[in-house]
């Protein structure tokens, strides 16, 4: 499969759009629970948390850990349709990695997420499903809160 191929298979997959989509629902949830921020964010902030921070993380956690462990029969078997054993200790490490620089709860709001951006590393073997959606996570998040 040639690379505009996979792009277009990615994107119209419906459950990559429902993914795309679950984006602003979660955000407007959030709005209507916390106090979003008044002024908008630093070009810094954005550039570095909708896009160098998705890219690392995930090239670490989704390209690395996550692929790393599925070479391994016991992490690439499934603990439910569409979630290896991979995914879940990956998801696990990568909302534990966040406790560094979060609050616990925020920290553990990401584990859900992180659990999508693994299953798209597992439904494609490709890493950039995975970044595609982290940065238009935090794009939201980094729009109401920062």
């Amino acid at each position: 499969m040639n690379s505009q191929t996979t792009v277009t298979a990615v994107t119209l997959d419906r459950t990559f759009q429902i993914a795309l989509l679950f984006g602003p629902v979660v955000w407007l949830a959030l709005s209507l629970i916390l106090e979003a921020s008044a002024a908008p964010p630093a070009w810094q902030t954005i550039l570095m948390v909708v896009l160098l921070y998705p890219l690392l993380e995930e090239l670490a956690f989704r390209g690395f850990l996550q692929s790393w462990l599925l070479e391994r029969p016991a992490f690439a078997r499934h603990l439910v349709p569409g979630i290896t054993h991979a995914n879940l200790l990956t998801s696990l490490l990568f909302a534990a990695a966040h406790l560094f620089n979060q609050p616990p709860l925020w920290a553990l709001s990401v584990f859900m997420p992180s659990l999508v951006f693994g299953f798209f590393r597992d439904r494609y073997n490709l890493v950039w499903p995975s970044v595609l959606l982290h940065c238009w996570y935090n794009a939201g998040f980094v729009w109401l809160f920062y």
